[in-house]
């Protein structure tokens, strides 16, 4: 399957599919260096093919640390002054390995280096079917995830299906967060058609027809981004759930998708406070106790804690702190919320949890 974004110039092409990464080589040609920043586990399980590409494309390989822990300064600053020692020219292209944080890393690495180098996508996970599309990417502050970036599009996303058969469940849960945000914003079909296909853990677990969902994920984030690039409108509904979701994440250090799915749940009660909507939560929550989501960590949830980390969010203006709530399944809407509708919707959360 391939995919092209459609907006005014440097489009790019998204090809999904299993072997995809037999492509890489007639995107990577025409460089005088190439530059492989590859995570470590994803390395692991996959040597003699990375390294074959390596090889066939003459290749420089930088193999770092997974997950979040590399979107800092200090690593920024290493690999940065790394890859400048080879003298590089803006014929240079930056190619990730990885899931979210190892394309986030690499992405701001080729859009700071030289004031901006190529950069390919080669996305290893579920999670990176959606941090892989639209062009963000960027580091992490102690002030909050993601703080520090760039809007800078790839050369072209390679999604090869066969690096998701290593993914231990903890990060196939990570990754379907974002495919069931993108099945919410679709509408009421979309959403019941997606808890029908995989409803609970064993069925989600096999992967059944995953790459159907994260085809129709990728086409919904593609037909927002196009429109919106730089988040002045519509883009901001992908933030669904990411508001109270990346607080908990960045300060209880839980994985992404597991902080968004209560992150969604909890965007479902304050749009039942200030919208009027009537969201079952229970229903919500119960379906992600069957998929396996730790979800008994809310009731260790802190709210000075997590409402400090909301403040910060770079989402937020003048007026306070901005979330997406759901007006209804398919309907996005972005309101301001005070500290009391906060309050009253963290205590409803953690109520619900038995």
């Amino acid at each position: 399957m391939k995919l092209n974004t459609t907006y005014q110039d440097n489009n790019y092409p998204i090809i999904v599919e299993h072997g995809a990464i037999n492509q890489l080589q007639d995107f990577t040609q025409s460089y005088d260096q190439s530059f492989f920043i590859i995570d470590e586990t994803v390395y692991q399980h996959f040597k003699d093919k990375i390294d074959h590409f390596i090889s066939v494309n003459h290749a420089h390989k930088i193999i770092i640390p997974s997950g979040e822990q590399t979107k800092s300064f200090n690593y920024f600053h290493e690999i940065a002054e790394h890859i400048l020692s080879f003298q590089i020219t803006r014929n240079t292209a930056i190619i990730a390995i990885g899931g979210g944080a190892t394309g986030d890393f690499a992405g701001f690495i080729a859009a700071s280096v030289l004031r901006g180098v190529s950069f390919i996508q080669v996305p290893t996970t579920i999670l990176a079917h959606d941090s892989s599309i639209g062009g963000k990417v960027g580091i992490n502050s102690q002030h909050g995830k993601n703080l520090i970036g760039a809007f800078y599009r790839p050369k072209a996303v390679i999604y090869d299906l066969d690096f998701l058969t290593t993914l231990p469940y903890s990060e196939v849960l990570s990754g379907y967060a974002e495919v069931y945000k993108h099945a919410l914003l679709n509408g009421q079909e979309d959403t019941s058609n997606i808890e029908q296909h995989f409803p609970n853990k064993e069925v989600l677990a096999s992967l059944d027809d995953i790459e159907t969902y994260i085809y129709k994920g990728i086409e919904t984030k593609l037909n927002i981004v196009v429109n919106d690039e730089k988040e002045q409108g519509m883009r901001k509904f992908l933030n669904l759930g990411h508001t109270f979701g990346h607080a908990i994440e960045y300060k209880y250090k839980i994985p992404h998708g597991h902080a968004v799915m209560i992150g969604i749940v909890y965007q479902f009660i304050v749009s039942n406070q200030i919208l009027k909507t009537t969201y079952d939560i229970d229903h919500y929550l119960n379906y992600l106790e069957s998929l396996g989501y730790p979800i008994n960590i809310i009731k260790e949830l802190e709210f000075d804690d997590i409402y400090q980390y909301m403040l910060l969010d770079k989402k937020n203006n003048q007026d306070g702190i901005q979330m997406v709530l759901m007006k209804s399944l398919g309907h996005a809407v972005v309101e301001h919320v005070n500290k009391s509708t906060h309050l009253a919707a963290f205590n409803e959360l953690q109520s619900k949890i038995k």
